[in-house]
């Protein structure tokens, strides 16, 4: 397995899990989505991968400006 995917041209990680069935998947994208991540289930041979990624919602730059 792919340890991150690029779709829609967004890069997403694999948590590490496989999935024997798609109702486990989408519980598990759910709770990483009321958790502020974008998520992307993929089947493959009759496995679910869920892929996520952190949505930025913010950038803080420290120090003083050039």
């Amino acid at each position: 397995m792919q340890l991150s995917r690029i779709v829609d041209g967004k890069k997403f990680l694999w948590d590490g899990s496989t999935y024997n069935d798609e109702k486990s998947a989408f519980e598990i994208s759910q709770k990483y989505e009321s958790d502020g991540f974008e998520t992307k289930v993929i089947n493959e041979e009759d496995k679910y991968f869920v892929f996520s990624r952190r949505i930025v919602k913010e950038i803080i730059v420290e120090g003083q400006p050039i």
